[in-house]
Parts: structure tokens; sequence; C-alpha cells
């Protein structure tokens, strides 16, 4: 039995968000596709492909004060046109160290269907706290 479209992309960001609690680079590689653009929430700091985000991640896991993002999807849209998907939730930036948040706000991701894995192409983050 084939996962819907909506749990696919749901259990994808929860395997986005184990790596980058567990700080595991090479789990996030698969989930990004290769031309990702991502737009950060407080200064909109556009970072352009997989591998710009993974030297992102790669030097945040490496900070003594690492940070840890939890994004949690409300809804997830599935085009009935195109093997495409919004995704819309609230994010969290909390200290690995204390676990107390200092960031959190709205973000919008769109993924794509490419084989049989959803990755992200985009996503574009507010920041309201």
């Amino acid at each position: 039995m084939e996962t819907s479209p909506d749990l696919a992309i749901r259990m994808r960001r929860a395997a986005f968000n184990r790596a980058l609690a567990d700080a595991d680079l090479s789990a996030i590689g698969p989930l990004l596709a290769p031309d990702v653009v991502l737009v950060t929430g407080t200064d909109s700091a556009v970072l352009s492909g997989r591998k710009a985000q993974l030297v992102l991640w790669k030097r945040e896991f490496a900070a003594p004060e690492r940070s840890v993002y939890i994004r949690t999807p409300e809804t997830i849209r599935v085009s009935e046109v195109a093997p495409i998907a919004f995704e819309h939730g609230h994010w969290q930036g909390m200290s690995a160290k204390t676990g107390l948040q200092f960031a959190a706000g709205e973000y919008s991701a769109k993924w794509r269907r490419i084989g049989s894995d959803w990755v992200i192409e985009a996503e574009l983050y507010l920041t309201l706290a």
C-alpha cells in the first residue's frame, strides 16, 4: 500500500527534525532538492542549493552553543496537476544545551516528488518571537 502524499511529507519533515536534533548532516542531504532555496526568518538571507544548506548546517552543528530547530506542519496541500505540495506550519529554535526557545514563527515549504521521494524545493520563514 502506497503512503499518501500528506503522510509521506509529514514523515520526511519528521526525519528532517530528527536529523537537526541529532546533528546528522548525512540525513539532511536526501531531503533537499539539488537547487533548494531557503529564506531565513529574521534577516531574509537567501541560501541557494543543497550544498549551501549543508555548509550552513555543518557550521551550526559544530557551534559551541548549538541550536535545534523544529518545524511542525499544520497543513499540507498537494497539487492535483503536478507532483508538488505546499506545507505550512510553525517553527521554533531552541538551545541544544538548555532546551530554551530563543525564536519562533511560521514557515512555508514547497515539496516536489522526484521518483518515489518528496524533497524540499523551497522554504520561507517568518520570525514572530
